[in-house]
């Protein structure tokens, strides 16, 4: 009983995955990678097994029928007398025992395994041996997993035939004279049989280790050196033929029976391994390389910069100097009009309260901790947009509406995306919503607004029901429908989401699975129900497409009617000859890594090769998932292509609309910028020394003390110097290397980031990286000093305080740079939300700085102004003031009245802002302003008389400004 029981479990975790491949489609990626895994899990038992097994029945078989009777073997005999009543258990048992750990940890090494099997060729020949990259990356694993195995099992064999030889008399220790050999026939030429074998072993591990040199870690530069090349490798050479040579001493030995030779043999072994393999190179590097160490090394740091760029997708980088200005002059940002225009004023970390209290509509539905940041054509316009998907969150619900019913039955999805111009801002520094409300309505086409699939959705779901059923899934609140509306999946068009529940097998399985009864009895699991789970997108992708590691971000688009997520996948190796390592989790981690849920963090895994080379999408309805391959050229991916034939879909079937909406991955682009703080220097000598290595800046947005995380890069449509026209990008920032705490700007990256809108045809300026470098003896200020100018600035820092008096926070949003107007312009919007209650923040102001000049206003137009001398020559996206949201709040298709919530119509929550107390706040502000600007410019001038006057104005205008924010509290939250 306690078996079928067990088997019944074991069924329940496997039979389910069968079932969950199947009905995706990918039924054929299991079954190879179970395949594989039983084959070698089996091979592995086998060998390992196999070999202990043989060598303990070899010793025991081989034992003299009567041992010499001295006092050693006298103790001796007790323990064979305890030993032999288990002896066949032991003997069967103990193989059986280290060969299933043995085939375990076989079983693992399926990838390295198949990728070996299906490799393909580089085309690249490695700079040291001449051979192709794919014998290291796919050949080189295989072989020291093989060598390692055996290795261990010689071992072990050998270990459990000396046991038993010692045991049962093949083998003396204390042997007295005229007691005849210490060993028998048999156990001199098992044991030293298996020592040749293991000594072979060992010169077949030297010689792999001549390869393994060109990807190993240098302190100064990953590959092999000077010295090893001149000292290691010809050692490990010799070290091998001593190897074979003690081999055959041990088989020598087994045919005449002298032990002094291979013992000789082990020695000479030892020894050569300390004083060619160690003592040897370290005298070369010590007494030859480190006195010459920049000239001696320069061949092979060249090596590793060629081989870093090219297996990291740095080797087409498009660098140019660029002298920024720092004087601002009117009429700057003329030419970058178009740039000006599409600056995102929304900040996708910090808004997300602010969708949620305007466009959450219930307490059941829930937006992501970081939204997205894509583009959508808005009435034939390209328009940069912050989007987020309203997901299913049953931790709004109260405790009496919990339960097995409710949770898994009837709140199965969420409902519709929400998306605002990120250029623009709506009444109040609300967002300027142009899609949401439930049912979704706005300017995007019209899609399948439900939301079955999502980061957020981690319950199972039992969705459909027979035809004619009463529909029971809860759709969405609907007051003329008597308070909500409810639908049944896939009545109207057939859709499957997960497997079939309808047999009782099925049932019992997923009860079991579970751990939920009410599987089993429930009447609501019919004949036509399907069980949703594993719901976020990247856990899918990961199940079906086990050999990618994961961009840490997946984002929503509306695409063809529907609703996907999109998921950069990238195949990535360790084993690249002189390629530079570097640790994913830390080249990837920044402020949302750290501090936000939404973003994952990639799990500790060494590369020194990456390709974002499969686009997955999953759908956000029915939960399918297509790969598509995006990188061809990938050798990787075309290993992998073979190892799955029936996985991939070929770019050409991904539709114009969904290309449209595929960027540059971040995690590819922080790994790339990473490598750029020092893989910038092409020559050779220069990067010995590192007196040119940048470093990643620190955000300068994350307030307290202690290290800050990295800044993260950030999307946003610019036009680069020497670019035909703007494109939506990702860009980031490079400060000095070293341990310096002065942080001036010395380089600006930014990657093109659209994929175009072509289906199947991928953009020829996607990818592109353009690296701007600053004059070494530039003074261009960089994002921390930008900060320290923008905190420490009197009138910025007076009109925030204000800003911040009662129950109000200030909240600097992120802190964009963009090289327009000849320079670098630093853009960084300001909110404000509630300290208590109900908080959500709102954009107040907005900060710019460009060279040593400060501009600080209600709207980015006027801040321009401000810093390049009254007029910037070009239009900001919020140049016409606030935006009506075009959505409808109030169930009518006409946009609600000013001073209402765009979200709802209503103010339940916030309150009716007053406009005139608004207006009056603004005034003073501006007031104040002026006032401490006068009194500046009067102190400079000696003039006292001025400056008391000017003390006055500021006073009232305080108090004023204070009055308003009263008045304010009163009826909103600011």
């Amino acid at each position: 009983m306690a078996a079928l029981v067990l088997l019944l479990f074991l069924l329940a975790q496997f039979w389910t995955e069968v079932l969950w491949f199947t009905q995706l489609g990918f039924q054929d990626v299991l079954w190879t990678e179970w395949g594989t895994r039983a084959a070698l899990f089996v091979g592995g038992f086998l060998v390992m097994g196999g070999l202990v097994f043989l060598s303990l029945s070899l010793a025991y078989r081989s034992r003299p029928i009567y041992a010499p009777s001295t006092p050693e073997q006298a103790t001796l005999d007790q323990y064979r007398e305890a030993v032999e009543p288990l002896r066949k258990v032991v003997t069967v048992a103990g193989p059986a025992i280290i060969g299933f750990f043995a085939g375990a940890a076989a079983s693992s090494q399926w990838s390295t395994v198949l990728l070996a099997m299906n490799s393909v060729p580089f085309g690249t020949d490695d700079p040291q041996y001449g051979m192709d990259i794919s014998f290291f990356v796919f050949t080189l694993p295989v072989l020291r997993f093989v060598v390692g195995f055996l290795m261990a099992a010689v071992i072990i064999a050998g270990i459990g035939a000396l046991a038993t030889h010692y045991l049962y008399g093949g083998l003396r220790i204390g042997a007295g004279a005229g007691n005849g050999p210490r060993t028998t026939k048999a156990a001199r030429v098992q044991l030293s049989v298996t020592a040749a074998v293991l000594m072979l072993l060992i010169g077949a591990n030297y010689w792999l280790d001549r390869y393994s040199l060109l990807t190993s870690t240098g302190d100064k530069f990953d590959g092999a050196s000077y010295a090893d090349v001149n000292a290691v490798i010809p050692s490990k050479a010799i070290l091998t033929g001593v190897a074979i040579l003690v081999a055959l001493l041990f088989v020598l030995t087994a045919i005449r029976g002298n032990w002094r030779l291979p013992a000789i043999g082990v020695g000479l072994m030892v020894v050569s391994a300390i004083a060619i393999g160690g003592i040897y190179p370290a005298v070369v590097q010590r007494f030859q390389v480190a006195p010459n160490a920049q000239e001696f090394e320069a061949e092979y740091i060249q090596r590793n910069i060629d081989a870093t760029k090219t297996a990291f997708g740095l080797d087409d980088v498009e660098a140019a100097n660029y002298d920024a200005k720092t004087q601002a002059e009117a009429g700057a940002l003329r030419a970058d009009a178009d740039t000006t225009a599409s600056i995102r004023l929304l900040d996708p970390q910090i808004v997300s309260p602010t969708f949620r209290q305007l466009q959450q509509n219930k307490q059941y539905y829930n937006f992501q901790e970081t939204l997205s940041v894509d583009r959508y054509m808005i009435d034939g316009e390209s328009r940069d947009t912050v989007i987020a998907v309203r997901e299913l969150n049953l931790a709004g619900l109260g405790a009496s509406q919990r339960n097995w019913v409710n949770d898994h039955t009837v709140y199965t999805h969420g409902y519709g995306v929400v998306a605002a111009y990120g250029n623009q801002i709506g009444p109040g520094g609300q967002p300027a919503f142009y899609e949401g409300d439930i049912p979704s309505v706005g300017s995007l086409p019209e899609y399948e607004p439900r939301i079955y699939f999502s980061p957020d959705s981690t319950q199972y779901s039992i969705v459909g029901a027979p035809e004619g059923t009463q529909p029971w899934e809860f759709d969405y609140p609907d007051d003329e429908a008597g308070g909500q509306v409810n639908n049944t999946f896939g009545a109207e068009d057939g859709a499957v989401a997960g497997p079939s529940v309808g047999s009782f097998g099925t049932k019992l399985l997923y009860a079991l699975k579970f751990g939920s009864e009410q599987i089993l009895f429930s009447d609501r699991v019919t004949a036509d129900s399907q069980i949703v789970y594993d719901r976020s997108p990247r856990d899918r992708v990961a199940k079906v497409a086990p050999y990618l590691t994961l961009d840490g971000k997946v984002y929503p688009a509306v695409v063809d009617g529907r609703v996907k997520w999109i998921v950069d996948g990238y195949t990535t190796t360790n084993s690249y000859p002189y390629s530079a390592s570097q640790p994913l989790d830390e080249a990837t981690q920044d402020t949302l890594t750290v501090n936000s849920q939404s973003v994952a963090a990639l799990a500790p895994q060494q590369v020194n090769y990456i390709r974002n080379s499969v686009k997955a999408t999953v759908d956000a309805y029915d939960g399918s998932v297509d790969l598509y391959a995006w990188d061809t050229e990938d050798p990787v991916l075309k290993a992998w292509n073979n190892v799955f034939p029936t996985s991939l879909q070929p770019i050409s079937e991904i539709s114009g609309d969904l290309m449209s909406h595929l960027r540059y991955p971040e995690d590819m682009f922080k790994v790339q910028r990473s490598l750029l703080t020092s893989y910038h220097v092409d020559d050779a000598r220069e990067f010995f020394s590192g007196q040119d290595f940048w470093n990643v800046p620190r955000d300068p947005t994350v307030r307290g003390a202690g290290t800050k995380p990295f800044q993260p890069p950030y999307y946003l449509t610019l036009q680069m110097p020497g670019q035909e026209a703007p494109a939506f990008s990702l860009m980031t920032t490079f400060i000095p290397g070293g341990n310096s705490d002065r942080e001036i700007l010395t380089g600006f990256l930014a990657v093109d980031a659209e994929a175009g809108s072509t289906a199947g045809v991928k953009s020829e300026s996607y990818g592109k990286l353009r690296l701007l470098e600053l004059p070494r003896n530039a003074t261009v200020p960089g994002p921390g000093q930008v900060q320290n100018t923008f905190d420490s600035d009197p009138t910025v820092s007076n009109e925030l305080n204000i800003l911040s008096r009662g129950n109000s926070t200030v909240i600097h949003g992120n802190l964009l740079t963009l090289p327009v107007g000849g320079g670098l312009l630093y853009v960084q919007p300001v909110y404000v939300q509630a300290s208590e209650g109900t908080k959500f923040p709102l954009l107040r102001k907005v900060l710019v700085n460009f060279g040593d000049q400060v501009g600080f206003a209600d709207t980015l137009d006027e801040a321009l102004n401000q810093v390049f001398g009254g007029e910037s020559g070009a239009d900001a996206g919020d140049a016409g003031g606030e935006v009506l949201p075009e959505i409808p709040t109030d169930g009518e298709t006409t946009p609600p009245a000013e001073g209402t919530d765009p979200g709802t119509g209503t103010t339940p929550d916030t309150g009716t802002e007053n406009p005139e107390a608004r207006a009056q706040l603004d005034q003073a502000l501006q007031a104040a302003s002026q006032a401490i600007k006068d009194g500046q410019a009067a102190l400079a001038e000696g003039d006292f008389a001025a400056y008391g006057e000017s003390q006055e104005r500021l006073q009232t205008a305080l108090e004023s400004a204070i009055a308003a924010e009263q008045q304010l509290g009163d009826t909103a939250t600011p």
